[in-house]
């Protein structure tokens, strides 16, 4: 039997389970994906196969790929039926895909290949992508991606930084306004919607065309996990809804509570700023100062005006 780690896929790792552009699928070793749905009644596996890199999928690759999809498959595990794909789902919170709703991941590696899968456990949905990348190729690119993008202006100072697939909006000179997604590509180079730039050219550009662009701050999860105040349990809150949601976790104590909060944000890369920001909107409503993370320090205590470059 094939031997690999299973996990749950981190924040950084979920945009790599959907379509790249071909200079990101060829830098980070992309094979193909494989598709599949379980049909009405949640037993079936009907998948179909897409390549990209015919080249590199290898007699190796094939054999290896169905032995762990196989594995997979098998009694128990998460792709045995819509049933059991659901619980380990449910189950496993910090695989929830913080930025695509009702997504949930996980990577399996072996020693040469990463297969990142990407479930839903929604029937009438395909409930399976499965990317297939050379591991080494993949892992190089995403340590060079977690640097950040550089945006400079045209005398190559540096203005500010966006994280992989995060965004900027464009001001164009006619008073209209671009969100744009912006990937990573190598230091000098970024990918600005479906616009290829060297990071000079791009500045130079907006310049010329009397342009102005800022980053894109996603401020707030979809969700997170906190304490209610007073009886210290457990609770879930939702980005833009007022209260909670009762997850049924458990803890002896208050102590206990925040640990095991602390763990699921974790792995949500949820900051204590915006866990304080989450529950003050969810009380208070959104539109509250307090549901600002950028009014937090990086423990959660609420900044003094001063600190927080708003004072007048």
């Amino acid at each position: 039997m094939i031997d690999y780690e299973k996990r749950a896929m981190i924040e950084a790792e979920d945009k790599y389970t959907f379509r790249q552009s071909s200079q990101i699928s060829s830098q980070t070793g992309l094979i193909g994906y494989l598709r599949a749905d379980m049909d009405t009644d949640g037993n079936g596996f009907f998948s179909s196969w897409n390549d990209y890199r015919k080249d590199l999928k290898t007699d190796e690759f094939k054999q290896e790929f169905d032995e762990v999809i196989n594995s997979l498959r098998e009694e128990g595990d998460i792709l045995h039926n819509r049933k059991d794909l659901a619980y380990y789902c449910y189950t496993n919170p910090q695989s929830k895909m913080p930025t695509e709703q009702d997504y949930y991941g996980v990577r399996v590696d072996t020693d040469k290949y990463t297969y990142l899968l990407r479930l839903n456990p929604n029937k009438g949905e395909y409930n399976l992508y499965c990317y297939c990348y050379v591991k080494d190729w993949l892992n190089g690119h995403m340590k060079d991606a977690a640097k950040g993008i550089r945006f400079i202006n045209s005398h190559y100072k540096e203005l500010f930084r966006i994280p992989d697939g995060g965004k900027i909006k464009i001001h164009l000179a006619w008073n209209e306004d671009q969100v744009r997604t912006c990937r990573y590509i190598d230091d000098y180079h970024v990918e600005v919607g479906d616009n290829l730039y060297h990071i000079c050219e791009f500045a130079e550009r907006m310049e010329q065309n009397g342009h102005t662009y800022e980053p894109v701050r996603t401020e707030l999860p979809e969700q997170c996990y906190s304490i209610l105040p007073g009886s210290g349990e457990i609770i879930v809150v939702k980005r833009n809804e007022k209260g909670y949601y009762n997850p049924h976790i458990p803890a002896a104590s208050k102590e206990q509570a925040r640990e095991i909060v602390d763990e699921y944000n974790g792995k949500l890369g949820v900051t204590r700023a915006q866990e304080e920001a989450m529950r003050t909107g969810s009380m208070f409503g959104f539109h509250v100062p307090g549901a600002d993370p950028k009014n937090y320090d990086k423990d959660g205590k609420p900044l003094p005006p001063k600190d927080r470059g708003d004072a007048r």
